[in-house]
């Protein structure tokens, strides 16, 4: 085996009691298709899903050990904005496990989090390479090299060579491309499917979120995340989501100086939906940044949906500002039956704050009230304390909420995620970045999010934390769950709202 592709496992630190029923267990797609990317060169490729398959460390170490594997890629992806620096909780542990194990194989790194801070990431004694961007390129060439003394002139790696006064030398060398848009379908041609672990049949140890099966823990398995396209073509200030497209190793590069949209073409994605079809997957994402944004790649999707009928239950990301009403019956047809919304703010100034100003203002009651009329659910993503948040402005945002009252809210505290303008912002105002890596997770019991010119991080977080309980027990949105869903599935909501997350900066 020329490179085994590990997933670790964070999930506990992360979600706390959210891990054991309620949080999502998704296919980790870059793992997917790197291992494919790589297959598709003549290299012998594995996947360990340790997350998937809740392996110990232990038992993580032993299963790599077995693999023999000239290179071991943990790769630090996921579709949460947060993921790349979360997953470094359990990599760092496994990284220093199979060190300790004496297995000789060197550890790599890539992910979001490693191009945000690559030499931090290389620092760690259990780190010897990091992949920068994607690293489909530096990987391909890496595989072909002997791995050691060849390394220097691979593009897109980093590694150590010496020490200077007991510290190892961190060198970063020039940049690799990205996959052009003329090269998606050549080299990243697919996914790795036929490599992840199962039960009893394909996809059954993955587990759609909660809201997506309806509320319905039966309907959660098997279940795939794919994307059609990669990145975004905006630059809000909280999302470093483009960080993986960097090609300069410039310190103070940010997700937003990367920017932009690569898609693959419609035949390779009905391909992998046929795919999963025969797997019988039912339940599946579909992870771009923004689908619901170029109709020239997203039609000829939906219109191959419909006419296949795959019997897929969707969903798919949508901003505020670009739902067409013109073809939400299209997405439903096809069976697009959950669309996520980008709402972020209450208060405009705030949104536009952090977006930017590419937010384009509209009625978004309205918006809302012309998906449901197609039938289709809504998911709006709300975010508490961004840098002018104030008691007030967090009021507000909980209030459209509440007035919107959609079938599925998510509510997180704003974090500075590396990566992000608003890391940089943060350093350069002198607050407090997370002090770990759990610090970073929204839902963890180490959670530190950043604070605001009003507010401290203690009183985002308490007030996330209390509007959160406030909108998963109010009797007008359980009503709404129960017309919708059911009455078994309202009770099951009602189980959710009962798991209290603990903080330590809340003194639990």
């Amino acid at each position: 085996m020329d490179a085994l592709f590990v997933n670790p496992d964070s999930s506990a630190k992360a979600y706390q009691d959210l891990a054991k029923t309620f949080s999502a267990i998704e296919p980790p797609t870059w793992s997917l298709l790197l291992a494919e990317s790589c297959r598709s060169k003549g290299f012998g490729v594995g996947i360990l899903d340790c997350d998937a398959e809740r392996l110990s460390l232990s038992e993580s170490v032993k299963r790599i050990e077995d693999a023999t594997p000239r290179l071991i890629v943990m790769v630090l992806y996921g579709q949460n904005p947060n993921s790349g620096t979360t997953s470094m909780i359990g990599a760092i542990k496994l990284a220093q496990a199979i060190k300790d194990a004496g297995i000789a194989a060197p550890i790599c790194f890539v992910g979001s989090h490693v191009s945000a801070l690559p030499k931090e990431v290389l620092a760690y004694d259990c780190v010897d390479l990091v992949l920068l961007n994607e690293g489909v390129y530096a990987l391909h060439n890496l595989l072909a090299s002997n791995l050691k003394d060849d390394i220097r002139s691979i593009k897109g790696v980093g590694y150590k060579d010496g020490n200077s006064g007991g510290k190892a030398l961190l060198y970063l060398n020039p940049p690799e491309r990205v996959v052009p848009q003329s090269h998606m379908d050549v080299d990243l041609p697919g996914y790795a499917w036929d490599l992840l672990p199962y039960k009893e049949r394909p996809l059954d140890l993955y587990r759609a979120h909660f809201w997506h099966a309806g509320f319905d823990h039966k309907k959660r398995t098997p279940f795939a995340a794919i994307y059609t396209s990669l990145g975004c073509q905006f630059a809000c200030n909280f999302c470093m989501i483009n960080i993986v497209n960097r090609v300069d190793n410039d310190d103070s590069i940010d997700a937003s100086h990367s920017r932009g949209m690569r898609f693959w073409s419609p035949q390779w994605v009905a391909r992998e939906m046929r795919k999963l079809a025969d797997m019988g997957v039912e339940t599946l994402r579909i992870s771009d940044e923004m689908f619901f944004l170029n109709r020239k790649y997203y039609m000829p999707i939906l219109e191959n949906c419909i006419e296949e009928d795959y019997g897929f239950n969707m969903w798919t990301y949508s901003r505020i500002d670009t739902v067409r009403p013109s073809v939400l019956d299209t997405f439903k047809k096809a069976g697009v039956n959950w669309l996520a919304l980008g709402v972020e703010a209450g208060n405009q100034l705030v949104r536009q704050e952090v977006s930017k100003g590419t937010f384009k203002e509209v009625n978004i009651r309205e918006v809302c009230n012309t998906i449901a009329d197609s039938d289709i659910n809504i998911i709006s993503n709300y975010i508490f304390g961004f840098p002018e948040d104030n008691h007030d402005t967090m009021q507000q945002t909980l209030d459209l909420a509440l007035e919107l009252n959609t079938e599925m809210a998510n509510m997180y505290p704003c974090q500075a995620l590396p990566g992000s303008p608003l890391y940089h912002t943060v350093q350069k105002n002198g607050w407090d970045l997370p002090s770990s890596y759990e610090a970073f997770a929204f839902l963890s019991y180490e959670s530190e999010p950043m604070q605001t010119n009003y507010l401290s991080a203690a009183e985002v977080l308490k007030f996330r934390d209390d509007a959160w309980q406030t909108y998963f027990t109010n009797p007008a949105y359980l009503d709404l769950v129960e017309r919708r869903f059911g009455a078994i599935e309202r009770a099951n909501v009602e189980d959710m709202a009962k798991i209290n997350l603990k903080r330590k900066l809340l003194g639990d």
